[in-house]
């Protein structure tokens, strides 16, 4: 199986499991849900938009799948997360999504993140960070972080999941889109 875990030890990653430290099936079920994240994040490329794709999984069961669609609705809301929260919501016949994890190949943005904390979600797994809030000081990547607790609610935070794939659509994506513009 490939190392789906990023690599980079130059930042710290005490908080994140190592790959030798997850069972065979926990590695298995991060590389597979993100891959179908992946997915979604490019059917959103191919639509025009920004390639991120989300995956919300209920007890290793997926009840949702979304990617973002803020081109084509013209709604800044439509955002892979906010639209894989609201099916999810909708199959579970509950807004508080406690026991699902949501995969994203790309970390959350501020709105997204507070939506997945209203949400009560158990677990995040994100793919690539978001090389502009490296040095942002108003919301610091999720990186280094382990969990955020808030709402009276802790969220479990692993980062890096096929890290590489999610950062290169997102690369790809917009070299595309700046020589078409040139």
């Amino acid at each position: 199986m490939s190392h789906c875990l990023r690599n980079d030890q130059s930042q710290s990653r005490e908080k994140l499991p190592e790959l030798s430290e997850l069972t065979p099936a926990e590695q298995s079920s991060l590389c597979r849900f993100m891959q179908l994240a992946l997915v979604e994040a490019r059917k959103a490329a191919d639509e025009g938009e920004i390639p991120i794709g989300a995956v919300l999984v209920h007890k290793s069961e997926i009840v949702a799948r979304a990617h973002n669609a803020r081109e084509k609705s013209k709604n800044p809301l439509h955002h892979a997360e906010m639209a894989a929260l609201e099916e999810g919501g909708k199959r579970l016949d509950n807004w508080r999504l406690s026991e699902t994890t949501l995969y994203v190949t790309l970390e959350p943005c501020l709105m997204c993140l507070g939506a997945v904390l209203q949400a009560r979600v158990g677990g995040l797994v994100f793919g690539c960070t978001d090389p502009k809030r490296a040095s942002a000081h108003l919301f610091p990547s999720l990186s280094n972080q382990s969990s955020i607790t808030a709402n009276n609610h802790t969220l479990q935070i692993t980062g890096g999941i096929l890290e590489n794939e999610c950062a290169a659509l997102l690369k790809d994506f917009f070299e595309t889109k700046r020589e078409k513009k040139g």
